[in-house]
């Protein structure tokens, strides 16, 4: 038998492998509802037909909005069974925003899970002439409209099964014409540099994602899932429904997006994908809620802490085998504290838990090492899918990872990240401006050029940097990312805030930084150091050369050009009530430019140290000013 080329073939494959076993299950009512594979073909088959006897041709659009529901997936797979491309709307979208997708897409059919998402294609049905239906499928609240418009997924569904007793062999012969060069799906961009974009997926681009992920990270039949990342994003579509489709995977449908981590910890899944917040939110919970728990979990939580640090350190860092005694402390570690709290987190059964979007912190990561969990950062993109990510134990704080087999990577003259592989996209529907400046012929292959500014280091692992239109360019012609080193800085717990300093104009990469107040007196009180003041803290030769090493490691993992060669630690807190800091802790790089103007000359200047005059504000509302002299330091070669 030869291997499926479509998704629909793929289920039809599946069917026939797995029959009566689970497919799918969702959460109702407090009860989660299992769905075969039979179960599955079926819903598809008449679905299809049904779309069919309402004038789906092939090559047609249909839009679906709602949230993670087997419904979502059957609709998916039927507009595709039928010919048809599927078009994901996020949930929260506006009216205006679907509006867009449906009229840039032409979409002759819409999917709408329930009242509120019918309500907004309703409020612009006269924008969108050519939606012939609305197929909905939570019918709660919809009973009374007579909008014949509307049409409820079960109706559509029966339209199928009379369409299958008139022609039996329909639903099979449709299914066949597929091949794995025809459209599958557009996922739209965010168009936060314009109006969104559709870029055009085939069934060919989302099996080699799959392909290319099982092959480094196997899933199977009894291997459990929980569908909650957002259905029209091109994460889901892979490594949710083509995964599922292709490996025979179990698909968990969660009863509410609220109810996602409750459902998550019923289910313990073996593959998890949350973004650097939600991991930095399960170890937020875990903390917050150790200091409410029972005297003897608190002794637990301290004393085996320590241990899984110490072992997990051992094994990822200095890939150092562990010593017999840590091995026998961990042992002893994972029942009493370890396992309990996977289990409270739904990481029992975790093999692969990654990290997408923002890079997550070291701290975060060592975290969850310390409980047997091995975070992963994953790179990509909509048109390209996953690019880069952390193979096995091979996982490194400053990278994002290597490419999977398949994909092949390449660094621009100008620093861009290039992609080519299977999985790289067909281009951005009627734009054909925007494709030819994303898609490049060279070296005999089709490059997606990603925007992202990054390099390689010397075993291949990729460091992103940052958007290629965010980089600076100091005087010799270099780049860097202030962004980048600055994240990067602040990994360290001694510092708090960070601006880096560079232009055309500037011969190098300098830095003005806040040391964490908290972190370093407690640093200091350890060795014995005695300050009175954050100011007088922040100037000990002590805390200098403690930053200084900081500043140091980090250099170490950046190219020449980017690394800092001068610091100082300022004698304050930035303050977002004296306009230095937005209230979500952004910088305001022009006005921290301009009131610390004298200090950053003195930095290119060479001077070693600089008198500062400041007004501040106490918390009690009174005003005051601090004046000191602040020495600058200069890092050698490393």
């Amino acid at each position: 038998m030869h291997t499926p080329d479509t998704l629909p073939k793929s289920l039809v494959a599946a069917r026939q492998k797995y029959g009566d076993r689970v497919a799918m299950r969702q959460k109702d009512k407090g009860v989660w509802r299992a769905y075969t594979w039979n179960d599955a073909y079926t819903q598809v088959r008449q679905l299809t037909l049904g779309l069919l006897a309402l004038g789906l041709a092939r090559g047609e659009r249909v839009c679906i909005i709602g949230d993670n529901d087997p419904q979502y997936f059957w609709a998916q797979l039927a507009i595709q069974a039928a010919g048809g491309i599927a078009i994901g709307i996020f949930t929260d979208s506006a009216p205006a925003e679907i509006q867009y997708a449906v009229q840039h897409s032409g979409a002759a059919l819409v999917f709408a899970k329930d009242q509120e998402q019918c309500d907004k294609l309703i409020a612009i049905r006269n924008e969108i002439p050519n939606v012939r239906r609305v197929i909905y499928w939570d019918d709660r609240g919809l009973w009374n409209y007579g909008e014949t418009w509307l049409i409820s997924f079960q109706s559509a569904q029966e339209l199928g099964a009379q369409r299958d007793a008139a022609q039996p062999d329909l639903f099979d012969s449709t299914v066949e014409q597929g091949c794995g060069a025809d459209l599958a799906i557009f996922c739209y961009t965010s168009g936060t540099t314009g109006a969104p974009k559709g870029a055009m997926i085939t069934h060919a681009n989302l099996i080699a994602g799959c392909d290319q992920t099982v092959q480094i990270d196997p899933r199977g039949e009894t291997d459990e899932y929980v569908s909650f990342l957002p259905p029209a994003w091109i994460t889901e579509n892979v490594l949710g429904l083509t995964i599922h489709l292709r490996s025979g995977m179990i698909v968990n449908f969660p009863e509410a997006p609220d109810t996602v981590q409750e459902n998550i910890r019923e289910i313990a899944p073996h593959a998890l994908l949350f973004s650097a917040r939600l991991w930095e939110n399960l170890v937020a919970r875990v903390q917050a809620r150790m200091v409410e728990s029972t005297r003897l979990n608190r002794l637990l939580y301290r004393v085996f802490m320590p241990v899984g640090y110490r072992v997990s350190a051992q094994r990822f860092e200095k890939r150092q085998a562990v010593g017999l005694g840590w091995q026998l402390l961990n042992a002893l570690g994972e029942p009493a504290l370890f396992a309990p709290l996977r289990d409270k987190l739904g990481l029992t059964r975790v093999r692969s838990a990654y990290a997408s979007g923002a890079a997550l912190s070291p701290d975060v990561i060592r975290f969850f090492r310390a409980l047997g969990v091995n975070i992963k950062q994953l790179y990509g993109s909509t048109e390209a899918q996953v690019h880069t990510l952390h193979i096995g134990d091979d996982v490194k704080f400053e990278t994002v990872g290597a490419p999977p087999p398949g994909m092949q990577l390449m660094i621009a003259p100008n620093g861009e990240i290039w992609v080519s592989g299977a999985t790289v996209f067909q281009g951005y529907y009627q734009n054909p401006e925007a494709t030819a400046s994303a898609l490049v012929e060279q070296e005999g292959r089709q490059w997606f050029c990603t925007g992202d500014a990054g390099y390689l280091d010397a075993d291949g692992h990729l460091i992103y940097l940052d958007r290629v239109k965010e980089l600076i360019e100091l005087a010799n012609g270099e780049k860097f990312s202030p962004q980048y080193i600055e994240g990067r800085l602040k990994f360290s717990p001694y510092i708090r805030d960070v601006m880096t300093l560079g232009g055309a104009d500037k011969p190098f990469v300098a830095a003005l930084i806040n040391i964490d107040f908290e972190h370093v007196g407690r640093w200091a009180e350890r060795r014995g150091l005695v300050y009175t003041t954050f100011v007088d803290l922040a100037q000990k030769p002590e805390v200098y050369a403690l930053i200084q090493e900081q500043v140091a490691q980090v250099n170490r993992t950046l190219p020449p050009a980017a690394r800092v060669q001068r610091f100082v630690l300022l004698h304050k807190e930035f303050d977002a009530d004296e306009g230095e800091l937005t209230r979500t802790r952004k910088l305001r790089r022009k006005q921290l430019g301009e009131r610390y103007r004298e200090m950053i000359d003195a930095l290119y200047d060479g001077a070693e140290n600089v008198r500062v005059r400041a007004a501040v504000k106490y918390r009690d509302g009174r005003e005051g000013v601090i004046e000191t002299t602040l020495r600058l330091a200069t890092l050698g070669d490393d």
